[in-house]
């Protein structure tokens, strides 16, 4: 049977463990974490546009829209706000950008705040 004394070691030695991680993980979002952000956004704003102008220029679904992500963008999640005329891109935690049909001008970005 494991003692008390066995168990308190094990559990201190799993939260150092995950203390580690953390950090480590830390550190690697602030080393590379502009440029995966920026390199996010560039994509993030593709898609929505692209993705815009399927849905509300060529008048396709949403769920047909989303084929024609290119190759390696299987992390862009769209989604739409029909009321608007709006498509965004999103990649969780990383970048997010809409765009959002406008007459006489089909569709635009919104402003990037970066």
């Amino acid at each position: 049977m494991a003692t008390a004394k066995n168990r308190s070691g094990k559990l201190r030695l799993w939260l150092w463990l995950a203390i580690i991680i953390a950090g480590l993980g830390a550190i690697a979002w602030t080393v590379w974490g502009d440029g995966l952000r920026r390199t996010g956004a560039a994509g993030t704003a593709y898609a929505a546009h692209v993705a815009c102008s399927c849905r509300f220029v060529a008048g396709r679904s949403l769920d047909d829209c989303a084929k024609d992500k290119l190759a390696g963008m299987e992390l862009v999640s769209l989604s739409e706000e029909p009321q608007a005329k709006s498509v965004t891109a999103s990649i969780p935690l990383v970048a997010s950008e809409t765009a959002t049909w406008r007459e006489g001008y089909a569709c635009v970005l919104d402003e990037w705040e970066g």
